[in-house]
């Protein structure tokens, strides 16, 4: 047990368990093969002792180095680490640059697309006023029309009615005219048979 415990306590600065390991081992084996000890000599436990002493000194020497090579690793992967960190802090710097530019640049789209979206409002309002100008100029010139086609229709009737009326006149002149023909044709037939009754009657004596 006294082994043992020198063991636990030589290698307990390792590791808790690893020495309670070797001390359980230890025990163990004491408790199988009692006799080891009862035979040993003096000078075989102190050569035992030396022995172990100096695996002892060969394991914390490995261990130590074994402590130095993990924390120069540590220290390596602390490094890549902190050196991927940056790099990251930079890309991330980069990407917020970019996002902050690309946000920029829409604000600066959207404004500018605002403006000629008011520009087009303001195109298609002047073009709505142009053509209810358009509008109300060819209403007017429109009722301005029709009233000189009713000016032109009632002066054409009155034109039509004075030509009837002359027509009129026409054919009432042409019936005087016809009438008269025919009264100084009767005279002048009747004076003509006249004569040539007068002429016969001569003639017959």
């Amino acid at each position: 047990m006294g082994y043992a415990l020198k063991i636990y306590e030589a290698f307990r600065e390792y590791g808790e368990e690893k020495a309670r390991i070797l001390a359980e081992a230890f025990e163990e084996l004491e408790k199988r093969y009692p006799q080891i000890l009862d035979m040993a000599t003096k000078k075989d436990l102190t050569e035992t002792e030396l022995k172990l002493t100096k695996e002892i000194e060969q394991v914390r020497k490995e261990m130590k180095e074994m402590e130095l090579r993990l924390q120069g690793e540590i220290e390596q992967v602390r490094k890549e680490m902190k050196e991927i960190e940056l790099r990251l802090q930079g890309e991330i710097e980069q990407v917020r640059l970019e996002v902050e530019q690309v946000r920029k640049e829409m604000k600066e789209l959207e404004l500018r697309l605002q403006g000629e979206i008011e520009q087009v409002r303001l195109e298609v309002e002047q073009v709505r006023k142009e053509m209810k100008e358009l509008e109300l100029r060819l209403q007017g010139e429109i009722e301005r029309v029709r009233k000189e086609m009713k000016e032109v229709e009632l002066r054409l009737q009155k034109e039509i009615e004075q030509v009837r009326l002359e027509v009129e006149q026409v054919r009432r002149e042409i019936s005087e005219t016809k009438a008269s023909l025919v009264k100084w044709m009767f005279l002048f037939w009747t004076g003509q048979i006249i004569a040539f009754a007068g002429l016969l009657k001569l003639m017959l004596r």
